[in-house]
């Protein structure tokens, strides 16, 4: 639980830049759209701010909801509180820079740039290849 900052000039545009603008059902959308049962979450927007609360089944369930409303443009922040069923060890997150790959990230968190792949499998679906990731971008990088 906690408040994760986001860029809110970058991201995926649903509501034209505007978080004030959205519809709370649209970023239900975007969690089903991470590969997450969305059903299990209830979604508010405050401004630029999106209140994420319900029940997470895993760690990975929770952090994708989070990633998929974040990484909206338009949205600043993302309060978390959900509960997770099957706790676990957080992932961290990592915010994509002008010049990243997925190869470099996992040499900087990994120590190993042959593992980008665990890295792109864990932001899959939110990553439909490798090589399109864009600066201000957040990714879970699991531990």
């Amino acid at each position: 639980m906690g408040l994760f900052s986001f860029l809110k000039d970058a991201g995926k545009s649903i509501f034209g830049g505007s978080a004030e603008a959205a519809e709370p059902e649209k970023l239900k959308e975007e969690i089903a759209g991470a590969g997450v049962d969305a059903s299990k979450f209830d979604v508010a927007i405050e401004g630029d701010k999106v209140v994420l609360s319900g029940a997470a089944a895993t760690q990975e369930e929770r952090e994708k909801a989070i990633l998929a409303v974040g990484n909206i443009e338009g949205v600043a922040t993302v309060e978390d509180v959900v509960t997770v069923a099957a706790p676990e060890p957080e992932s961290a997150f990592y915010e994509v820079k002008k010049g990243d790959t997925l190869s470099g990230i996992a040499k900087s968190q990994y120590g190993d740039g042959n593992k980008y792949m665990k890295i792109f499998e864990a932001n899959k679906p939110m990553l439909s290849h490798p090589d399109k990731i864009y600066p201000g971008q957040k990714l879970r990088i699991p531990a």
